[in-house]
């Protein structure tokens, strides 16, 4: 599944902060296991992204590479911008421009 590359904004350093401020209370909704990324886990984030816009993800991967590999790699597939990655927990934000019309 492709998502449309949009071009989006940057984040400015005040709209991640107030993002990490939020996220912290949040639980992951996807957890990436042993299997690593699939296009099935792809896709399940990208709805989460768009049901939610803000969203942590676990990652079962002890390389710290990898896990920068995975991370980057899950931005560029789903247009997401990262705002944070703290241990095994990844957190993501990408506007859903569906929310700003109603």
């Amino acid at each position: 599944m492709k998502t449309k590359a949009k071009k989006v904004a940057p984040l400015t350093p005040q709209d991640i902060r107030e993002l990490k401020s939020k996220v912290h209370h949040l639980k992951p909704v996807v957890i990436i296991g042993d299997k690593g990324l699939t296009a099935a886990v792809i896709q399940e984030i990208d709805r989460a992204l768009n049901d939610h816009e803000l969203i942590k993800i676990r990652v079962h991967i002890e390389d710290r590479e990898e896990l920068n590999k995975i991370t980057t790699e899950i931005c560029t597939k789903t247009n997401a911008s990262l705002i944070q990655v703290i241990g095994h927990i990844v957190a993501v934000y990408r506007k859903n421009p569906q929310n700003e019309e109603g």
